[in-house]
């Protein structure tokens, strides 16, 4: 698996950053230390400023692969979901039972990632706590709707609907599959995010899991095909 993930080039909308940062070590790196600082300061705090002092180079080079820290955000959130994506091909399409093809899919939205060595320049684990954290601010916004048409979402809107073709396999009949899928997306980062901070309104914690809750929620909403 992960021999195959390292063979994998991530693709993002080209639209979102003027310069593919995968394309030169300086866009590597500006990737690298924005999940690193991201996940030290926060989105709020972040700034392309404090990225240029935090890599040692001039804030008007990170403008010229990004045009601001929101496209940033998006291309970090895209890239996580892509990746997410490529893990839920691999992980199912040898499974030809609709509902252990579903579980797994749901297993893989879930995890509780590890680090790839595959991507030197992204870890994983810290880009995983900001797409929990602050994924939500990438779509958020007054903007939304025209981001939304030049296709700023798409790998995140391609991922739901495939969990959401799954669970059509499983049930045919159910009439809300990708209502089903966007909640099921959703409270895995919303389960996880209260198990980190309000364990007081959550059920998840070190003994069950926000997968065992989404599971459930799944499941329990479905009539498998006989």
């Amino acid at each position: 698996m992960k021999h195959l993930l390292s063979n994998i080039k991530v693709n993002v909308n080209n639209q979102v950053f003027n310069k593919d940062p995968e394309s030169s070590e300086l866009g590597k790196k500006i990737i690298e230390h924005s999940i690193i600082l991201i996940h030290e300061i926060g989105f709020d705090a972040f700034t392309f400023k404090k990225l240029g002092e935090h890599i040692g180079s001039n804030e008007s080079s990170i403008y010229r692969y990004f045009d601001n820290k929101h496209k940033l955000l998006i291309y970090l959130t895209s890239w996580y979901w892509a990746w997410i994506e490529y893990q839920l091909l691999l992980n199912t399409n040898s499974i030809s039972n609709p509902f252990e093809k579903l579980k797994r899919g749901l297993e893989v939205v879930a995890q509780e990632n590890v680090m790839d060595f595959g991507f030197q320049h992204i870890n994983e684990i810290l880009l995983h706590q900001i797409i929990i954290s602050e994924s939500s601010k990438s779509y958020l916004t007054k903007e939304v709707d025209a981001e939304n048409k030049e296709g700023y979402f798409m790998i995140y809107k391609r991922l739901v609907k495939r969990i959401g073709d799954m669970i059509s396999e499983v049930d045919p009949n159910y009439i809300y599959p990708q209502s089903l899928a966007s909640t099921a997306v959703e409270s895995v980062l919303h389960q996880q995010f209260l198990k980190q901070h309000f364990l007081s309104i959550t059920n998840c914690n070190d003994d069950v899991s926000p997968l065992q809750f989404v599971t459930d929620l799944v499941v329990n909403n479905l009539n498998p095909v006989k």
